[in-house]
């Protein structure tokens, strides 16, 4: 949990007027004021005033000595969005780079979508294009998800999972691709204590626990090693402390390698920083020559960098008492990269920018390359941001190419992964792949180190369909999908044509009516497409989907089918009160034995009435009735959505309540759901809670997602709602359980 204390203006101003000039300051100033007066009226979910959220962010920006830009966009980021100031006024009162940034974090919040998924999904794909362009337009959003994760805890439980899901799988990996560690751990560690509250709170128990005896025993060690490097008179420089491990770090050690907490070595670790490289290396030997180190457990990041641009050595030795102790060495400036990242790069010193605009400084970053291929080889936002999550964001490895050059690959790749990696023509004309000298089959996993060489043929007939199944990364599958639409144009066209003619028939069109060559543009233009070849080549290629394209065709058809279906149900409505009004015998012998749903239908005797199987209403629910066609009068609660839909006609709702508040019987169903941390014996206490209070437990399943969280879904019998209400009291008491709720179907 994040203790971090809140900033005033004057505290941001102190910061910034630490490194820079009056000039830079007073642009500062200007921006904070114009936020203040934008900002002047609104407030946070908390109820704290909206300019304390601006405040904040400006100050997590000159926290990292961000240029005057910056920290100025920090305070206005969301002006445009939540005020009705707009760019212009931005970009006349403080100049276009501004703009730009503030422009780059603002969410697309105008335009329509279908979902708030495709919302997120487009804001998302924006806000990379707009880092691309300038690495400063992130760097501001980070420290904007930054404040927001820190005040999560106003916000409802559902928001909260749903706003950490989205920092752990985007900015989380965004802050670490930027190498800019200090906000990435407070990122990751927030984000689990919301999705994994009861593991967070265990690991943050367990440090705890044994702190003094650490502390302690890391005092004695950064001692000894200080005497160990005594003699190699590094300088007055050198620093050795403590390093605190993170909670999501030994979090994500224990479920991906499968570890107790006390099999985490490195939870107990050191930090040496020198003045040079050599003073690096010097400093290795002392203490590989002191004590002995781990097999296995060496990594030298200063001589193959990580692609954020990190570098250190690491190493894992048995140290004092036997106990397992991790070493990090690097140079004061490598520090700074590693707890910075790219933000060192646009630090303020000496009066100006240290940062070097797109074509230099940002091009560095193989981050920001990936990004712009993605965004030219991928046909939509849905598959854009598909490829950042599995090509970008994701674990590395490190292979080299026999001339010794080092390719960056995501976990998971194979050789031909590799080989589009280097180049497209060398990934199409590949015939095989030689690992450290041995050949392997396509489908082999590169590991870190592995010396790769591809083997080509300029007599190469190309990529397989097979190959579909060999590569892991969209890029490369991207670019075979390239290859055959570029040599299997006509085919696929043809192909498209046979599909959508197929799609028609089995759905009881006729393709001759229905595909005339002006419906065929006018439906190609509808998808954005060029023209209707294009749309029959994706169609063939299998880029779409037929069903989508037949339902574009048949739209007319289907809109007026409705209308007529609308005026049919209308009159059936007329039919149903009628037979309502007169029932038969055979319907009044059937509606007599509803009675024992013990529900009343006011003002009317004698109907069929049944409960709805959608909200499972039981005795002591606030009750709806809504007349069906031949069915009787179906009985909703009055929070179901599908009453609440019905009551806007009106027409087929009717009055109903309990004969019995207290329930005529001891079976009424009704569906919950419990949510919790799946640790060994959950279920059985949940289900042994249930039979505790009732006989009837009719079903049970469960589900688990990748944070352990397990959704468990019950359908009890109950007499009436108080019982219910115990049931899930009881629940709620059961250890890491933290969510039970009725459900909706």
């Amino acid at each position: 949990m994040s203790q971090q204390k809140e900033l005033t203006h004057e505290d941001v101003q102190k910061i910034v007027g630490s490194y820079m000039n009056e000039e830079h300051v007073a642009l500062v100033e200007k921006a904070y004021h114009f936020a203040e007066v934008a900002h002047h009226d609104q407030r946070r979910k908390s109820g704290e005033p909206y300019i304390i959220h601006p405040i904040q962010v400006a100050g997590i920006l000159a926290n990292l000595h961000m240029d005057p830009e910056t920290v100025c966009a920090g305070y206005l980021h969301d002006i445009v969005e939540d005020t009705g100031a707009t760019l212009d006024d931005i970009k006349e009162l403080f100049g276009p780079t501004i703009a730009m940034i503030v422009d780059g974090d603002t969410k697309l919040g105008k335009i329509r979508y279908k979902s708030n998924k495709e919302q997120m999904a487009a804001t998302h794909r924006k806000l990379l294009l707009a880092m691309s362009k300038d690495i400063r337009v992130m760097i501001v959003k980070l420290a904007d998800r930054l404040h927001n994760m820190r005040t999560l805890n106003h916000l409802r439980p559902d928001k909260q999972r749903r706003i950490s899901n989205e920092t752990l799988e985007i900015y989380a990996p965004i802050a670490d691709r930027l190498g800019i560690s200090t906000i990435k751990w407070e990122l990751e560690d927030l984000s689990l204590r919301y999705l994994n509250p009861q593991q967070y709170y265990r690991i943050v128990h367990l440090m705890n626990s044994r702190r003094d005896q650490r502390v302690d025993y890391i005092d004695d060690s950064i001692k000894l090693i200080k005497k160990a490097i005594a003699d190699l008179n590094l300088g007055p420089n050198v620093e050795i402390y403590g390093r605190p491990k993170h909670i999501y770090s030994v979090y994500r050690k224990m479920v991906t390698q499968h570890k107790q907490f006390s099999q985490i070595y490195d939870l107990l670790a050191v930090r040496i920083v020198v003045d040079s490289i050599r003073d690096c290396y010097a400093a290795l030997g002392a203490i590989h020559t002191n004590w002995k180190p781990m097999p296995g457990r060496f990594k030298d990041y200063i001589a193959m960098p990580k692609a954020n641009g990190y570098q250190s050595l690491h190493t894992t030795i048995i140290g004092p008492e036997g106990r397992p102790l991790e070493v990090q060495i690097r140079t004061h400036k490598m520090h700074e990269i590693a707890e910075y990242g790219v933000a060192a790069h646009w630090a303020y010193k000496e009066g100006k920018t240290n940062g070097i605009r797109q074509n230099q400084d940002s091009q560095k970053l193989n981050v920001v390359k990936e990004i712009l291929e993605l965004r030219s080889e991928s046909q939509g936002t849905d598959e854009f941001m598909q490829g950042i999550q599995s090509d970008i964001f994701t674990d590395k490895v490190y292979a080299f190419t026999p001339k010794g050059d080092v390719i960056e690959m995501p976990k998971g790749s194979g050789p031909l992964d590799m080989a589009y990696q280097i180049h497209t023509e060398v990934g199409n004309h590949t015939t095989g792949a030689k690992v450290n000298g041995r050949i392997v089959p396509l489908d082999y996993e590169i590991k870190n180190g592995d010396i790769v060489d591809i083997l080509t043929s300029s007599s190469s007939a190309g990529p397989s369909r097979d190959w579909f199944d060999l590569v892991s990364t969209r890029r490369a599958r991207n670019k075979i999908r390239q290859f055959f639409r570029a040599h299997n144009r006509e085919e696929n066209i043809e192909q498209g044509k046979q599909l959508l003619e197929n799609e028609l028939r089995e759905a009881g069109y006729s393709p001759s009516e229905l595909m005339t060559d002006e419906k065929c543009e006018e439906v190609a233009k509808e998808a954005h497409y060029n023209s209707s070849d294009d749309m029959f080549a994706a169609l063939g290629f299998g880029d779409l989907a037929p069903v989508g394209i037949r339902n574009r065709f048949t739209a007319d058809i289907r809109q007026q089918a409705e209308s007529d279906r609308q005026q049919a149900a209308e009159k059936a409505v007329l039919e149903d009160h009628q037979t309502l009004e007169k029932p038969n015998e055979r319907e009044r012998q059937k509606q007599a034995k509803a009675s024992s749903e013990g529900v009343v239908v006011e003002g009317v005797d004698n109907l069929l009435v049944r409960l709805s199987h959608c909200c499972s209403p039981i005795p002591g629910d606030a009750i709806t009735g809504y007349i069906t066609k031949g069915r009787g009068v179906s009985v909703h609660r009055d929070d179901c959505p599908n009453i609440k839909a019905a009551r806007k006609n009106g027409e087929r709702i009717v009055s109903v309540y309990w004969a019995n508040p207290n329930g005529d019987k001891t079976n009424y169903n009704a569906d919950l759901e419990v949510q919790g941390y799946n640790r060994n014996g959950l279920l059985n206490d949940v289900l042994r809670s249930v039979n505790n209070s009732t006989r009837f437990l009719n079903s049970v399943n469960g589900k688990v997602d990748h944070n352990k969280m397990v959704t468990i879904s019950l359908t009890i019998g109950v007499r009436n709602l108080r019982q219910l209400q115990l049931i899930m009291d009881g629940l709620k008491n059961i250890p890491d359980v933290y969510v039970v709720k009725r459900i909706i179907r």
